[in-house]
């Protein structure tokens, strides 16, 4: 019963870090898979600005630029939720760059295979529901058929979140190398808290996995037990 609840946890645990991945910015300000941000200045003029990226869009920290004559900052904007990143000129202009020069760093094809984000959390949300079942014992006193549904599913799940993670983390590294040869260092990029969340789910889903596999295999157990007294 133990490895029961604990299974149905860790999965409830992994269900939760893949839904506020899959909610990060635009839609939750605070998660992002990764920031972008630069930092130009001349003898004249001073300007920085910073884009958060998310799964189904970005967000701007607004652009501060100082002068010799005057000072001025932009507010800060965020795209509207949708598949792909397409850059407009408030992107730009808060990393000093061209249209052009965003689409050679992000693409948007490449952008379009975070869509597995929300097909994971619902595999995953699946899983839990069905675990809920091994909470229940049957006549015999076991849960075999839901463990091994669970067990199904959960690894399902648990290959769908691990090439999310590993998308996150080739994503963020192919855009760094893009940033570092493209921008001339004017333009930084950090890691974001959702790669990490991601690598968190991925971890709680296989570990779940291993409890339902110990419900599994303690069921059989238990059935042999009975048939041999």
């Amino acid at each position: 019963m133990l490895a029961t609840i604990i299974t149905a946890s860790l999965l409830f645990i992994a269900f939760l870090l893949l839904l506020l991945v899959t909610l990060s910015v635009p839609i939750i300000k605070t998660i992002y898979l990764f920031i972008l941000s630069a930092n130009v200045s001349s003898l004249l003029e001073s300007a920085s600005g910073s884009v958060k990226f998310g799964v189904f869009g970005y967000c701007t920290t607004g652009v501060n630029i100082g002068g010799i004559f005057s000072d001025s900052v932009s507010s800060a904007e965020c795209s509207k939720a949708h598949l792909g990143y397409t850059f407009d000129s408030t992107v730009a202009s808060a990393l000093h760059l061209n249209s052009n020069e965003l689409v050679n760093v992000i693409s948007k094809t490449t952008t379009a295979a975070l869509v597995l984000h929300p097909i994971a959390c619902a595999l995953t949300f699946m899983t839990f529901l069905l675990s809920l079942f091994m909470l229940h014992r049957g006549s015999n006193g076991t849960a075999r058929l839901p463990s091994l549904i669970t067990l199904g599913f959960g690894i399902l799940a648990a290959l769908f979140t691990t090439i999310v993670f590993l998308i996150d983390v080739i994503l963020v590294a192919v855009v760094r190398n893009h940033v570092k040869n493209d921008t001339d260092n004017d333009v930084t990029l950090n890691w974001g808290n959702a790669v990490w969340m991601a690598l968190g789910a991925t971890i709680a889903l296989w570990l779940a996995m291993v409890g339902a596999c110990g419900g599994v295999c303690g069921c059989g157990s238990r059935n042999r037990r009975r048939e041999k007294y």
